[in-house]
């Protein structure tokens, strides 16, 4: 919704200056002009970048208008599905989640958590490093580093799609030169018309120069720039999980270990030491009467 406001906004602001300034409006519509510049971006795009990354910048763009990533209702819950994991882990010992950890489809913790679940990429990174742990005899260093290297490949394939979308952005007010220069060179050709007529062709290739810049700061890089702010989101809930984990292997404390995972968060999306805590005491089983 948002994305359709924003475009909104650049259209009628580009366009209503034009006109209130006496300027006629089908002199901007030059459909030839569009698809000189559009046609010739996209057609860089396809050759610059690999089969997987058109896949990947295809799947993504829709992604631009729906929602973002998780609220502080979802980390709340993320969070609360970390903490009943590392109690029962504390209780009865880190075997005992060997159920949970092989298929956290049929496991009564992980069903009370649908958007963990649902969420595959994270539930794999949670159970992994949990099967890690259950395994005994992890150094805490090693662990870390191993999960900074999977946060960084994370992040490097969420980044494609944007980085690539916005070498596009940066390559169109080129092409808007190239389509400018070319209608000059259609003008030059036709210096035998009236003047009038050679303004019109003039004014025209002109258009070219000024769509390549719209297009690219006003559209295609803004889009770049949202998906990039996406995936860093995206990339959030993991290092609350890495935060979480590290801390319980530490030897802190499932109440204590959370509020490693709390921290590192957005401040936008945090939930509050007050609604972690009511969060985590409605986790416990009560006591059999």
């Amino acid at each position: 919704m948002f994305v359709a406001i924003g475009w909104i906004v650049v259209l009628g602001s580009v366009i209503g200056s034009f006109v209130g300034v006496g300027g006629h409006l089908p002199a901007l519509v030059q459909p030839f002009e569009l698809l000189c510049i559009f046609g010739a971006a996209m057609g860089a795009f396809v050759v610059s970048n690999p089969k997987s990354t058109l896949g990947k910048t295809i799947k993504a763009l829709p992604t631009c208008f729906k929602g973002g990533g998780y609220t502080k209702a979802q980390y709340l819950e993320l969070i609360a599905l970390l903490y009943e994991l590392l109690q029962k882990a504390r209780k009865e010992g880190m075997m005992a989640l060997e159920a949970d950890i092989e298929a956290p489809e049929n496991s009564p913790i992980f069903q009370k958590y649908a958007r963990v679940l649902a969420d595959h990429h994270l539930l794999d990174f949670i159970v992994d490093y949990l099967r890690m742990m259950s395994g005994g005899n992890v150094n805490p260093m090693e662990m870390q580093d191993l999960m900074d290297e999977e946060l960084d490949t994370h992040h490097a394939e969420v980044s494609v799609a944007p980085n690539a979308i916005q070498k596009m952005a940066d390559g169109l007010p080129a092409f808007g030169i190239v389509a400018a220069v070319m209608g000059v060179v259609h003008t030059m050709g036709s210096v035998g018309q009236p003047p009038a007529v050679l303004g019109e062709m003039i004014a025209g290739a002109l258009v070219g120069t000024f769509l390549g810049i719209l297009l690219a700061y006003g559209f295609v890089g803004p889009i770049a720039d949202l998906l990039n702010a996406k995936g860093r989101a995206a990339t959030k809930p993991f290092q609350c999980v890495k935060a979480v984990l590290l801390a319980s292997l530490a030897g802190y404390a499932p109440p204590v270990a959370v509020e490693f995972g709390r921290k590192v968060l957005f401040t936008a999306d945090r939930p509050s030491f007050k609604e972690l805590d009511e969060t985590v005491r409605a986790t416990k089983t009560p006591k059999p009467a």
